[in-house]
This record gives structure tokens, sequence and C-alpha cells, in this order.
């Protein structure tokens, strides 16, 4: 399982200035061979981008910023990305589609909402994989409002 810090060479880091544009387009370039690696040996291979809104992303950092009990997630980082939301929009924008293919697709998760897309998600990975005692119907329905596919889906 990886999480999203593997991804960083696809957005963070070039609007950072942390690679190199060379660095950046080789992560590109390699991603979907490396990902094709691993689902070619019958592993399943998800990758959910949590969408959110300029305003929830706010909110959540003025939360953040005057909760003691959160605070601790704020970092400077998060400051200096603020200004960066166009360039980041792009960055994303470029990965997902560069990287969503037929062996590792994009799942696009909108979430402001935490706890649906939360849920959502794991409906989606739930009903996706078979195992013994799968109950349907217990798993209920997945909101193509939270959950869509590939990078068309981002808002």
């Amino acid at each position: 399982m990886f999480d999203r810090s593997w991804y960083n060479r696809g957005g963070v880091e070039p609007v950072m200035g942390f690679c190199t544009p060379e660095q950046h387009q080789h992560f590109l370039e390699q991603t979907p061979r490396f990902e094709k690696l691993i689902t070619g040996d019958g592993i399943h291979f998800f990758k959910f981008w949590l969408d959110i809104g300029r305003e929830m992303q706010l909110k959540r950092f003025h939360d953040r910023r005057h909760d003691p009990l959160k605070v601790w997630k704020l970092s400077p980082m998060d400051i200096a990305a603020l200004t960066k939301w166009d360039l980041y929009t792009e960055a994303r924008d470029q990965m997902l589609k560069e990287t969503h293919t037929a062996h590792a697709p994009w799942t696009v998760v909108r979430a402001n909402d935490k706890r649906r897309a939360r849920l959502d998600l794991v409906r989606h990975i739930l009903k996706t994989l078979d195992y013994d005692g799968k109950d349907k119907a217990a798993l209920g329905e997945i909101d193509d409002k939270i959950v869509g596919f590939g990078p068309g889906f981002v808002k």
C-alpha cells in the first residue's frame, strides 16, 4: 500500500520546486509501467484521489489553525501551498491523465464530506473484490456524485 507521498513527484514536488522538470516527466512515464508490474502479478491496485474543493480546504486549514487538537496537522508547507492552488490543479490534472490506466485506474472521491467519502471509498473496494460471504445488498450502492473514475471526474 502506498500513501499519497509516493505520488508527490506528480504534484507537490514540481509545484514546490523539489524536483526538476525531467524528474517529474520521468515519474509520469515510469509510474504506469511500475503499476503494471504490480498488477501483472495479480495484486489488486487501487488509486484514490480524494478531491477537496478550495473552499473546504480553506475551512479545514482554518479549523486546524484554531483547534489545539488539530494544529499539529498544519505545516509550513500547507501555508506555502495556499497561494499555489492553480499550479497544484494543473499538476494534479496532468498526473491523473498520464497515470490513469486500465490496469491501475484512478478513482476520484469527492471528499468535502469526509464521512460520505470514506464510506463510498470502502464500499468501492468491497464491491470490487471477490471474497467469501460477500453480501452485495449490505454494501449498498456507491453514490455517483461522490465516486467517479478517471481524470474527467475531477471538478
